[in-house]
C-alpha cells in the first residue's frame, strides 16, 4: 500500500474536517480546538504516559472527554506479576482541563480531592507529577519523573472517520524516552535510571464516532546496542491512507505497511493470556508475545462503556529495517491490546 505523508500546515478546514488523512514523523498539522465542528460533548482530548524498566512501571494518564475526564495511575510489577489501577473521575470539564494544542510546548495539570496529576515541560525535558492519596490499602500512589532524550522521529497519524466527516483522530506516539525518578508504592519507593529505564508519550486530540474498537502494542528498550522502540495498531477509524505501525532505533524511523496482532483463541474468546503471534504484510515483522500481566477493566456508567485489556508482556522474534537490516529482537518487554469504547 502507498501510505500518505503529510504536509505541514492546519489539521482542519473551515467545515471541521481533515484536510489530509496520512502519517508523518513530527506534527505537521497544527490542531486547534476552536476549529472543531462537531458537538462540544464528542471532542476528546489526552495524554498516557507509560514509563518501565524490566521489573516494574507505571502508567499516567491525563483526559477531558468532554463530559467527564480521568486522573489515572497504574502501578505495575513484571517480576511478580501483578498491578493496580486507580482512576479517579471528573465531570463535564468541557475542555476546561486546558490541554494544550501541541505535544511540543504547553503542560497541564489537574487537581481533584485525592487525586493531582501535572505533565510539564522544563529543561528540556518532560516532568510528570502523580499524586493519588487512597491508592491501596489506605497508602498512596506518589511519583515524581523526569523524561529526556526524546529521539527525533516518532510515529504520527491523521485519521478520519467514514461515516462522519467532522469526526478524526489525530495521534503521536512518541517512544523510548530516557526515564529517570522514583515512585512510592505501599511504602516502598522505586527507582527509575535512564540506563534502563524507558517512557512513551500517547498524545490524543480529537472527535470520534461512539462506538469503536482498536488494536495498538509498543515496545521500548535496548536491544543490540541500540535504543529501540516500536508502535504497532490498526482498527480505528479509516487508515486506509496511512497507518500507524513504525519502528524505531536511535530515534529514527521504519515505516511499516499492515500489521496483524494474532491473538489466540479459546472457546470462541479471545485468550489474552496465551502466547500471540504479530506478522505483516511484507515479510518485516514476526514477534511471538508472551503476556505477563493483563491490566484490564471492564466500566460501565451512563452512556460511557470500555472494555479494556492491555496485556504486558515479552516480545521475541526478528523485525527488518529499511535498509533491508535485520534486527534480533529477544524478550523485549512491551504491551499489546484491544479495547473497546462506547463514549
Amino acid at each position: 500500500m502507498e501510505q500518505h505523508s503529510l504536509s505541514f500546515g492546519a489539521l482542519l478546514d473551515e467545515k471541521g474536517q481533515l484536510m489530509e488523512a496520512g502519517y508523518a514523523t513530527s506534527l505537521a498539522k497544527s490542531y486547534d480546538r476552536n476549529a472543531i465542528k462537531a458537538g462540544k460533548s464528542r471532542i476528546k482530548e489526552w495524554d498516557y504516559y507509560l514509563i518501565y524498566n524490566d521489573c516494574f512501571g507505571v502508567a499516567l494518564t491525563l483526559d477531558d472527554n468532554s463530559y467527564m475526564g480521568m486522573v489515572s495511575a497504574s502501578f505495575l510489577n513484571f517480576e511478580k506479576p501483578a498491578q493496580r489501577t486507580v482512576s479517579p473521575m471528573f465531570w463535564f470539564p468541557f475542555g476546561k482541563t486546558g490541554f494544550p494544542a501541541s505535544s511540543v510546548t504547553g503542560d497541564v495539570e489537574k487537581s481533584m480531592k485525592g487525586a493531582y496529576g501535572s505533565f510539564m515541560h522544563e529543561d528540556g525535558k518532560r516532568h510528570l507529577v502523580f499524586c493519588i492519596e487512597n491508592f491501596q490499602d489506605g497508602m498512596p500512589f506518589v511519583c515524581d519523573i523526569w523524561l529526556s532524550d526524546e529521539p527525533r522521529d516518532s510515529m504520527v497519524i491523521a485519521t478520519p472517520f467514514p461515516r462522519k466527516r467532522t469526526a478524526f483522530y489525530y495521534n503521536q506516539k512518541i517512544i523510548a524516552m530516557r526515564a529517570e525518578g522514583y515512585v512510592e508504592y505501599r511504602g516502598e519507593r522505586f527507582t527509575f535510571d535512564p540506563s534502563d529505564s524507558f517512557g512513551l508519550l500517547d498524545w490524543g486530540r480529537g472527535v470520534w464516532t461512539y462506538d469503536n474498537t482498536w488494536y495498538w502494542s509498543a515496545a521500548q528498550g535496548n536491544v543490540d546496542g541500540h535504543t529501540f522502540g516500536m508502535n504497532l495498531g490498526y482498527g480505528f477509524g479509516d487508515t486506509s491512507a496511512a497507518s500507524e505501525n513504525m519502528l524505531f532505533v536511535d530515534g529514527i524511523a521504519h515505516k511499516l505497511d499492515r500489521v496483524t496482532f494474532g491473538i489466540p483463541q479459546k472457546d470462541g474468546k479471545d485468550d489474552f493470556m496465551a502466547p500471540w503471534l504479530f506478522t505483516d504484510n511484507e515479510g518485516r515483522l514476526s514477534l511471538r508475545f508472551t503476556p505477563i500481566i493483563d491490566r484490564s477493566s471492564k466500566t460501565d456508567v451512563l452512556v460511557i462503556c470500555s472494555d479494556q485489556h492491555q496485556v504486558f508482556g515479552r516480545f521475541t522474534g526478528k523485525v527488518v529495517l529499511d535498509d533491508g537490516s535485520v534486527l534480533q529482537i529477544k524478550n523485549l518487554l512491551g504491551f499489546a491490546e484491544k479495547v473497546r469504547n462506547r463514549w
